[in-house]
């Protein structure tokens, strides 16, 4: 099968690495999560007082656009439509939109413009769910799963309508608003009582959806294997680089939040700090993979004052430290990052990039390099790192093998007034 589908343009998704996830809609109202309708089991006449009142009267695309770029984010992906079926687009195919909630406007044409403004690509979140959808029948996954009256009355919906109505949104979301650079299908879920690819009909959306944009990267939720043009990992950081069942490499993106949750959640207090949401980024990168970051909006169309928070100190680092990220990857084999460290590499200028998470006291040493090294500086202000080479380095720490190869870098005592300090090594 894998040998059928066409492969989309991820070179510029490799360079970029950074985005910004945007899970917005009606659940931003009840501020518990953009799975609520599930989680409480919300019976859609209950859920519609959401609907009925959406009026995001604060919703400012150009400064949500604005606040991306300045935190270094490279694109967009924003939720069209999420599981509860509810569209920030006009769309003709459904009146279930933001056109017809008291705000009445089109949330979404404003963000795309303003975000391309910004220089900032955009990808579009389109989910294969609709618990609203009159077709969509009843399964493990829908809020009224444990309805039995509810389940009987709605025997008869016809996934294939269901199926056809996704294409014809797909189609709107891929000639309507120019050229999309990622579309990202949120989930298949073949197990008992569940959704696969034959209920989606996948292979007929993926053909869709390459026919109207032949370059746009494909995500891996369709249940098509052989047909992802980037893996998303879900709420955890692989150890690695991804590899296929050939051990090639492959493009990945994890998918994250700065707390616990998708969309807009008033009590969560599991929130990241800037500095472990900076080394998630760097983990992401030191393992070949990108980090789309997600915000959840407030239903009067805000970004939540700690996500500005975050945003604002991870743009403070990435405002000297952006080289560290773009264009890099994992390195070389034969480069070894020492303990509470972390390497990227950028192949196209031969530049080697010390994360360096837990600041060590005057030295650090690093395998591999002896005879490597032209150069040594902090990326934070451009400050020469002086370094020997394996004459003088001592480290008991090192095997003597080790030893005849290292590199040792003579640190500040004080570490640099920057979350994530990094060494910037000029690679022979």
């Amino acid at each position: 099968m894998a040998d059928f589908f066409k492969k989309g343009d991820t070179g510029w998704f490799q360079k970029d690495r950074f985005g910004m996830f945007i899970h917005w809609g009606i659940y931003a109202l009840p501020a518990r999560q953009a799975w609520i309708r599930y989680k409480d089991r919300i019976k859609i006449e209950d859920y519609k007082k959401y609907f009925d009142h959406f009026y995001p009267d604060l919703y400012d695309p150009k400064e949500w656009a604005r606040t991306a770029k300045k935190a270094g984010m490279k694109y967009l992906v924003i939720t069209t439509k999420h599981h509860d079926g509810f569209c920030l687009w006009d769309s003709k195919y459904t009146d279930y939109k933001a056109t017809n909630t008291p705000y009445g406007k089109d949330v979404l044409k404003p963000m795309i413009e303003a975000f391309r403004n910004e220089g900032l690509r955009v990808g579009f979140y389109y989910s294969l769910i609709d618990w609203h959808h009159h077709e969509f029948p009843i399964d493990a996954l829908h809020p009224q799963r444990d309805d039995k009256a509810f389940r009987k009355q709605e025997k008869h919906r016809d996934i294939t309508k269901y199926a056809e109505y996704m294409r014809n949104q797909v189609r709107e979301l891929l000639t309507d608003f120019g050229k999309i650079d990622i579309v990202w299908f949120d989930f298949s879920y073949p197990i008992e009582n569940g959704k696969g690819r034959d209920d989606w009909e996948s292979e007929k959306l993926y053909k869709l959806v390459r026919e109207l944009q032949p370059e746009i990267i494909i995500n891996d939720r369709l249940d098509l294997p052989g047909s992802a043009d980037i893996t998303t990992p879900e709420q955890y950081i692989p150890s690695e680089g991804l590899m296929d069942d050939n051990g090639n490499p492959i493009v990945w993106e994890g998918c994250q939040t700065f707390s616990g949750t998708w969309g807009y959640n008033r009590d969560e207090e599991s929130w990241k700090s800037v500095q472990m949401l900076i080394e998630m980024l760097i983990n992401h990168v030191s393992r070949d993979g990108n980090l789309l970051l997600n915000v959840g909006p407030t239903g009067r169309g805000e970004f939540d004052y700690r996500a500005i928070h975050c945003l604002k100190g991870i743009g403070e680092w990435m405002k000297g430290h952006s080289r560290a990220i773009y264009g890099c990857k994992n390195p070389p084999a034969e480069f070894k990052a020492p303990q509470d460290c972390r390497y990227t590499w950028n192949p196209e200028t031969k530049r080697l990039f010390l994360h360096i998470f837990a600041w060590p006291f005057r030295t650090i040493h690093l395998e591999g390099l002896d005879g490597r090294v032209k150069y040594a500086q902090l990326l934070n202000d451009g400050s020469e790192i002086k370094f020997s080479t394996s004459e003088n380095t001592v480290n008991s720490g090192m095997s003597e093998k080790s030893k005849d190869c290292a590199v040792t870098l003579t640190l500040p005592v004080k570490k640099p007034n920057v979350d994530v300090p990094v060494v910037e090594l000029f690679i022979d």
